[in-house]
């Protein structure tokens, strides 16, 4: 359960980001410049159903570099 850092409510988790009038996904990479290179995961979205706050997420960290 993720708690929202503005108003600590509990977020509705598990929601997607979506590129309006594309068919392409958002992917987090640790190397800016590298296409395919660097991939740590696509992000999931959590929401507060109180005040509208949005936060972005990884499930898994574990490609993080440490």
């Amino acid at each position: 359960m993720r708690k929202c850092l503005r108003c600590g409510a509990e977020m509705q988790e598990g929601c997607t980001v979506k590129v309006e009038g594309a068919g392409y996904g958002v992917v987090l990479s640790t190397q800016e410049n590298k296409l395919f290179s660097g991939r740590i995961g696509k992000p999931k979205v959590a929401v507060c159903p109180e005040c509208g706050e949005v936060s972005i997420y990884l499930e898994d960290v574990s490609k993080l570099n440490h």
